[in-house]
């Protein structure tokens, strides 16, 4: 019985990450750079700033991006990928070669 929350609770994980436009797109912005919050929000037109902040939260729940806050005025807010979100690239790699191939 345990086995099967388990593996419930990567499922509904894997759908958390996978299953949003706006994470995997949050995700290829950030998969060679650093980004700022505006930078981020720049690259990602249609989504606005609620939507974006809900989204980046999630994502930093699931260790997939780390935030930085730097004590400025204004205060400067940087997010990148963390090694367990760098880890995802090949299989966002792979998804995007899978729909190159397969006519619909």
């Amino acid at each position: 019985m345990k086995h099967e929350k388990e593996s419930k609770c990567n499922v509904d994980e894997y759908v958390e990450v996978f299953g949003n436009k706006w994470n995997l797109l949050i995700i290829s912005n950030l998969r060679e750079n650093t980004l700022r919050y505006t930078e981020l929000q720049n690259r990602m037109h249609g989504i606005n700033a609620k939507t974006i902040t809900t989204h980046l939260r999630k994502l930093e729940e699931y260790a997939i991006i780390e935030r930085k806050i730097y004590a400025e005025v204004p205060p400067r807010v940087e997010y990148s990928l963390t090694k367990r979100g760098k880890a995802l690239l090949p299989v966002l790699k792979a998804m995007a070669e899978w729909s190159k191939k397969i006519p619909y």
